[in-house]
């Protein structure tokens, strides 16, 4: 696309800086004791004593089944599977497609800092034999398949401006995430543009996706796509950039949500802050793809802390003039902090009370209850 978690997150910056290098480690916190060197897999069994028949370890000390994540993805065709995935760093890409449903990938430290999966591509590097990723190529981590589940990780894309300026395509997406009943436990996003593509598989296909008490991080558009996704308890922060002399450094949405789908984003009970200085992050502003012209961008912020960081008195702004953000379905219900003051009125659209009835997590994701869920 055009160029809550309570405990403070590793500083973007000590993650980049900790993840150059091949045999770089993240300065992450140590693992718990239930998930040390001897039990690597934490509460969630081993090769010598699974949960399940299809449940597969992975560790990259050799300890599992396999020491990465794509080759047991290889490993679990079909419907149901489990990964386990031991603390370490997982320099790779990855790539679920449809036909692996219902799969579910665990942390087993449960603590998302300890188990990170991470890569460096961006829209315009080159390709071996020839052209570039692409935005949707640039993903890390891509999930095409329905039910899928992921707790206690961490999904990255390290590639850094500064170290690419002849790359101008600088789109670099941490997870991609296309299919039906995708939820998110716990885990947190990282990168700087495109961190977390909330999407669907085809323009037809309203993908429902819930992310609980999730951490996302960036600077452009860093959650962003078609689907129909709640943000729940999750932590959005915006980050500094040295790059830019002037407002706006970025925007935290980007919701590309088909004019025939009713929801778009809906976020709640969540809270955004920043790093850069105040009023210089806008928190939304619609993409209307050319793959798609009659897009119909939908984002409901409610229930939310915004932080200094948002610009209050213009907090949406256009991608493309020829799609003003006002006429698309941006709105917000009684959201507090800094960033939230309605200084311009017109400027800042608010659901009645009897709107805000449909703007729950309910109305969303219909009969599908993912907060119910427990590992």
């Amino acid at each position: 696309m055009p160029s809550h978690d309570t405990r403070r997150p590793l500083p973007r910056r000590g993650f980049l800086l900790a993840s150059t290098g091949a045999a770089a480690a993240l300065a992450l916190a140590p693992a718990p004791a239930h998930a040390g060197a001897r039990r690597p897999f934490g509460r969630f069994g081993s090769p010598a004593a699974r949960l399940t028949p299809q449940t597969l370890y992975v560790d990259p000390k050799g300890r599992g089944d396999h020491t990465t994540v794509k080759d047991a993805v290889t490993t679990a065709t079909g419907s149901g599977w489990t990964l386990v995935l031991a603390p370490g760093t997982y320099r790779e890409t990855v790539a679920v497609d449809v036909t692996r449903t219902e799969a579910t990938w665990i942390g087993a430290s449960e603590d998302p800092r300890d188990v990170v999966i991470v890569y460096d591509n961006a829209a315009g590097t080159p390709k071996p034999g020839g052209g570039t990723y692409g935005t949707t190529g640039s993903a890390t981590t891509t999930v095409q398949a329905d039910g899928f589940t992921a707790r206690w990780i961490t999904f990255a894309n390290d590639w850094l401006r500064a170290d690419h300026p002849d790359i101008t395509g600088t789109q670099a997406v941490a997870i991609k995430v296309q299919g039906d009943r995708s939820a998110f436990h716990h885990c947190r996003f990282l990168g700087h543009q495109d961190t977390l593509y909330a999407d669907s598989i085809a323009l037809t296909s309203f993908a429902r996706q819930y992310f609980s008490h999730c951490y996302a991080e960036g600077d452009v558009d860093f959650v962003f796509g078609r689907a129909t996704a709640v943000y729940e308890n999750c932590h959005f922060r915006t980050l500094n950039r040295t790059d830019l002399a002037a407002a706006p450094y970025g925007f935290v949405f980007a919701p590309s949500t088909a004019g025939a789908n009713p929801r778009g984003y809906l976020v709640t009970r969540s809270r955004v802050n920043s790093e850069a200085p105040d009023a210089f992050y806008k928190l939304a502003r619609p993409w209307v793809p050319s793959s798609d012209t009659t897009a119909r961008p939908s984002l409901v912020v409610r229930d939310t802390w915004l932080g200094p960081g948002i610009d209050a008195a213009a907090p949406y702004t256009n991608m493309s003039d020829a799609f003003p953000w006002q006429n698309q379905r941006f709105a917000e219900y009684r959201d507090t902090g800094p960033g939230a003051r309605i200084t311009v009125p017109e400027n800042r659209p608010q659901l009645t009370a009897e709107q805000a009835q449909s703007a729950t997590r309910e109305a969303y994701l219909g009969d599908w209850r993912p907060w119910r869920e427990t590992c």
